[in-house]
């Protein structure tokens, strides 16, 4: 799948050269590519850090108190400055650049804290400028692409690049690992070095001259945006309390007796006579942690990839919930597979990933088959918004509840079942349509935001 999109077409064309390396698209798609890389690389850092090592129990309220920061920018800062943003030529390009190099020179200091307690804030910093590099991204992509018909499909090819690019990264910070525990946070300086200089070559572009017209207001207010809104956010809240439950159950386990005063020995030992734990549990090793972001790197590239074939055959309301029945399924496995170990685990972050991954491109979809004149750029992002948010908010859960994980599997397989009971009433009647037995389109999609409604008396 290349990324050779030709810019958005009509008067406002940009004057570039064709060719796969030069297209606005391209560019961005370059940018991504490394970004989500050196991400995948200060993953690996953190996972070989003292941020994993640290009594599970004790950081649980540094790890909510940063989630709390994480979350206060999407809540406050983003409805103020975004239009501003907005409106200033170049001013998302510039928001990608500084969320670029802030990671850059953040992930440079973790090379000197990589076993000091100053990682967390440094890490939960590096995640603030990560959800909001993404923010900026889904506001540009609409003015590089030549056509609405074009967006969904460039989502997608963004999404494989990034999943790809991730488990490239990953594979990079386990080898620089071999080095020394900060050695995976160097190569992520220099490969944010080379994201900034790709990101230099996105063109300027104003997202939106002009503030929102009733009409975009009122199209965006519909039914079928506000539910399926609705669940994304629960979607994207499911990614973030499946990442934090996971974090905290591998990282630590419990802490064993001392045996440094006197006659202590003696009661260590005859605690171990009667099979008590008395030398407390490890965290799990290493290579459940690369398990895991393998599969989560895996579920978005099969989301990725899965979405587009199935908006040509369904509506994007039956793709949400074919989304949230993968997440029960993953969610109602996990709960009752207590015997197979971390392959529960694995199981939930792939199905989460993909149900996530899934949704995400068909409500980009539906955003244009039900919003069409709607400034696409300036709403994808504050969209983008809620949605990270929505992550931080998922992660707050499990980092301020010691919940056991298979209390989390089965809390995420009920809420999960009432999410997708719910988006299946409340959106009856917007898959009441006619099903199209030819496409008129030329990527051979069912023209679905053109179908008659059908009299349900018929």
């Amino acid at each position: 799948m290349d990324l050779d999109d030709e810019p958005s077409s009509g008067p406002k064309k940009q004057k570039t050269p064709s060719g796969l390396w030069l297209t606005p698209f391209a560019r961005l798609g370059r940018t991504h590519a490394f970004g989500t890389m050196s991400d995948a690389m200060i993953a690996v850092a953190l996972a070989g850090s003292v941020f994993f090592s640290v009594d599970p129990s004790d950081a649980r309220w540094r790890v909510a108190l940063y989630l709390v920061l994480t979350i206060a920018p999407f809540a406050i800062v983003t409805p103020l400055i975004g239009p501003l943003i907005d409106r200033i030529r170049g001013g998302r390009r510039r928001m990608i650049l500084f969320t670029i190099i802030g990671r850059g020179v953040l992930a440079w200091l973790m090379t000197r804290h990589i076993n000091s307690l100053l990682l967390f804030p440094e890490a939960f910093g590096f995640l603030i400028l990560g959800k909001s590099y993404s923010i900026a991204k889904s506001a540009v992509l609409p003015e590089l692409v030549r056509s609405d018909l074009g967006l969904v499909e460039s989502n997608a090819k963004l999404s494989v690049v990034g999943a790809l690019s991730s488990m490239t990264g990953a594979a990079i910070g386990g080898l620089a690992l071999l080095g020394g525990d900060a050695w995976p946070a160097w190569a992520a300086v220099f490969g944010f070095g080379l994201t900034t200089l790709y990101a230099l070559q996105i063109p300027k572009i104003v997202v939106a001259k002009k503030p929102a017209t009733v009409n975009e207001i009122t199209e965006l207010r519909t039914e079928s945006i506000v539910y399926t809104a609705a669940t994304m956010a629960f979607l994207r809240a499911s990614v973030g309390f499946v990442t934090f439950l996971l974090a905290f159950e591998f990282r630590g386990g419990d802490e064993g007796l001392s045996i440094s005063g006197i006659g202590e020995g003696v009661g260590v030992a005859t605690g171990h006579l009667r099979d008590q734990n008395v030398f407390g549990t490890p965290g799990a090793p290493a290579w459940h942690f690369g398990v895991v972001m393998a599969a989560a790197g895996l579920g978005m590239l099969i989301g990725a990839n899965l979405a587009p074939r199935l908006r040509k055959r369904l509506l994007e309301e039956q793709i949400i919930f074919f989304s949230l029945l993968l997440l029960f399924t993953g969610a109602i496995i996990a709960a009752f597979a207590r015997g197979i170990g971390v392959l529960a685990a694995v199981l939930i972050s792939f199905m989460t990933t993909v149900s996530a991954g899934t949704a995400k491109l068909a409500f980009d979809s539906l955003v244009q088959r039900d919003a069409p004149d709607a400034n696409h750029g300036r709403f994808f992002a504050k969209f983008e918004g809620r949605f990270q948010m929505s992550w931080a908010i998922g992660a707050l859960v499990a980092a301020l509840a010691p919940i056991p994980v298979y209390g989390g599997y089965s809390a995420l397989a009920g809420l999960s079942i009432a999410a997708l009971l719910w988006y299946h009433i409340a959106t009856q009647e917007s898959r009441r349509r006619a099903t199209p037995t030819k496409p008129d389109r030329p990527d051979g999609q069912l023209p679905i935001w053109e179908r008659e409604k059908i009299d349900p008396d018929d």
